[in-house]
């Protein structure tokens, strides 16, 4: 059974989204060891989103972070800039007894989403497409 990630599209490439804590794993566990951008926000409670392109501009980064931080128990819970960590496939580990959905990471940079960047997001985020710039 294939699991249907959410999906968006920023410039060319494709964002997929886990839904929950298991598709989270699922998510994390396809691109595990690999090179791609994978965004979470430094609070826990939000999707993990994988930029499904190798080399993603910085642009592409910035907005993908803005539809992770848009489905964030943080922004829903405070309404204003959220910190995400961006790192790669080749920075997460999973160990014994991990809750589902939960993983190390290692090497990540954090950057701060614009409270009216993830508003764009929320006010266009049913038609998938990015907002402008």
């Amino acid at each position: 059974m294939e699991i249907k990630f959410r999906k968006f599209k920023v410039g060319e490439s494709e964002i997929l989204m886990g839904k929950d804590s298991k598709q989270n794993d699922e998510l994390v566990k396809q691109f595990k060891g690999e090179k791609n951008k994978i965004i979470h926000t430094v609070a826990p409670g939000s999707p993990f989103c994988v930029i499904n392109d190798l080399k993603p501009s910085a642009i592409t980064i910035y907005l993908s972070g803005a539809y992770c931080a848009a489905y964030s128990q943080d922004w829903r819970d405070n309404k204003k800039n959220t910190k995400i960590n961006i790192f790669t496939g080749k920075d997460v580990n999973k160990t014994f007894g991990m809750k589902t959905g939960t993983w190390k990471v290692k090497n990540s940079k954090t950057r701060i989403i614009k409270k009216e960047d993830i508003l764009k997001i929320k006010k266009n985020g049913k038609n998938r497409t990015s907002p402008t710039r």
